[in-house]
């Protein structure tokens, strides 16, 4: 049964957020592909440049859906079928959920359906990040958020946040006693 959670963990994710919201929202909408219009990113920032506010809903409701879901449904089954909760970090078992967090960022980056071209991972990061450790997840999405209203630059305001991510995964796993959490930086 372990291996079939194991197997769940980092399947699951990298197939659900290979499902680029981005793409499928521009092709339903103009029938052209992201990946060629604008910045060239199939991403939320190049959807609401070249598609607008409706579409860029679309997208951010969908990789923050995939994303969350992909974690949700990799702890659920390990609480299902092993009885182990992998939120609880005095079980050892919160890198289950940074697994499935770094497997659903590669789907979303390389996915399979789109020849493995996909968008950068960032909102898919903050889906993830905010599903399996939430504290850190708004520390770091402040960061952004302030980075991006000084600059008007989002690609800087993830940049940053990014750099800013393992200090303070580290500094957050310090404070809470959490040992599992700095093993994932």
């Amino acid at each position: 049964m372990i291996y079939l959670c194991y197997a769940i963990m980092i399947i699951v994710p990298y197939l659900l957020c290979g499902i680029n919201t981005a793409i499928i929202v521009t092709k339903i909408k103009t029938g052209e592909d992201i990946r060629t219009l604008g910045s060239g990113n199939a991403g939320l920032t190049n959807t609401l440049r070249t598609q607008g506010k409706i579409a860029a809903l679309f997208v951010l409701l969908g990789d923050v859906l995939k994303g969350t879901l992909s974690i949700l449904i990799v702890r659920f089954s390990f609480l299902w079928l092993m009885g182990t909760d992998t939120a609880n970090p005095d079980n050892m078992m919160t890198y289950v959920g940074f697994a499935a967090a770094v497997a659903a960022i590669i789907g979303h980056v390389f996915p399979i359906y789109f020849g493995f071209k996909g968008g950068k991972g960032i909102l898919v990061s903050v889906a993830v990040l905010m599903t399996v450790e939430w504290i850190p997840a708004c520390i770091l999405l402040g960061i952004f958020i302030i980075v991006v209203a000084l600059t008007r630059y989002v690609s800087l305001g993830s940049c940053i946040a990014a750099v800013c991510y393992p200090v303070t995964i580290l500094v957050y796993s310090l404070i809470t006693g959490d040992p599992c959490v700095w093993i994932n930086v």
